[in-house]
C-alpha cells in the first residue's frame, strides 16, 4: 500500500491527513506553525525518497521541534515515507506514531526528539561526521522553534557550526514570537553575528521558502527565519 502511495498526495491533502490524527497531546499550534516549512523542504530541496533513507549520501533532516509532530507525520505520509492507514492510531499505546518522533519506529526520521535544544547540537555532530568521512552532497537541515533557542545547548551549537564554517548545515528557525525574551535585531542577527549565513522569508509563502533554504552559502552554515502568525 505504501508503495502505491508514493507520489500521489499534494499540500492539498496535508489538512485532511493532520486531522485524522488525534488526541490530547496533540500540539495542533505548533504542528501547524510547521507544516509549509516541512511540505516545501520534502516537495522540492531535500535529497532522500523512501527508497534512499539509508543512502549515506541522503540529505538529513532533524526535526528539533519535535513536541508538535502531527505536520510531520502528514508530510511523511504524503510522500510515501509511512502508511496512512498509520496516522489513524496517533498516540495510541501500540502505535508507532507517538507524541514525539522515534527513529526506532518510523521510516525516514533521523532522530528521537521532543525534548527543546537537543536537535541542533546533533545536527552539528552529524556535519562533522559527514566531513570527516568526505561524504559528498549530503547536506544536514535542522528545524526548530523560537522558544527553543533560549536553550544554552543551543546558544553553544550556533557559535561552535559558525566558527567551524560548517557550510552541509541550514537550520530553519519557525519565527512565531513564542520566545521569552527575543533577540536584538531579530532572530536572524543573533545567528549572523556568530558568522552564519541568513535569510528571513513568510513562513506560508511556499516560493519564498524555498528560495530562502536554496540561498547560496559557501563557507557558512545557513539559517532561515520562518515568519509564521502564532496561532491562538
Amino acid at each position: 500500500m505504501q508503495a502505491a502511495q508514493r507520489g500521489g498526495l499534494g499540500y492539498a491533502d496535508l489538512a485532511g491527513l493532520v486531522a485524522v490524527m488525534e488526541g490530547d497531546e496533540k500540539h495542533s499550534g505548533a504542528a501547524n506553525s510547521t507544516l509549509d516549512v516541512l511540505w516545501v523542504l520534502y516537495d522540492r530541496v531535500l535529497n532522500v525518497t523512501p527508497d534512499s533513507v539509508d543512502d549515506p549520501a541522503r540529505d538529513r533532516f532533524l526535526l528539533s521541534k519535535g513536541h508538535g509532530p502531527t505536520s510531520y507525520y502528514a508530510v511523511l505520509a504524503a510522500k510515501g515515507f509511512i502508511d496512512l492507514d498509520l496516522l489513524r492510531g496517533f498516540g495510541e499505546f501500540d502505535s508507532p506514531l507517538g507524541y514525539h518522533p522515534d527513529r526506532s519506529l518510523i521510516n525516514g526520521v533521523e532522530i528521537a526528539s521532543g525534548s527543546l535544544g537537543h536537535g541542533m547540537g546533533l545536527a552539528v555532530g552529524m556535519v562533522l561526521a559527514l566531513d570527516a568521512r568526505a561524504q559528498q552532497g549530503a547536506r544536514v537541515f535542522c528545524l526548530v522553534g523560537d522558544a527553543e533557542l533560549d536553550e544554552g545547548s543551543n546558544n553553544e551549537a550556533i557559535a561552535f557550526a559558525g566558527r567551524r564554517g560548517l557550510e552541509r548545515l541550514t537550520v530553519v528557525a519557525i519565527d512565531n514570537q513564542s520566545s521569552t525574551y527575543g533577540w536584538p535585531g531579530g532572530i536572524e542577527q543573533r545567528f549572523a553575528v556568530e558568522g552564519w549565513s541568513a535569510a528571513v522569508c513568510d513562513g506560508r509563502d511556499h516560493d519564498a521558502i524555498e528560495r530562502a533554504l536554496t540561498t547560496p552559502h559557501p563557507g557558512k552554515p545557513h539559517v532561515v527565519v520562518a515568519h509564521v502568525e502564532k496561532d491562538s
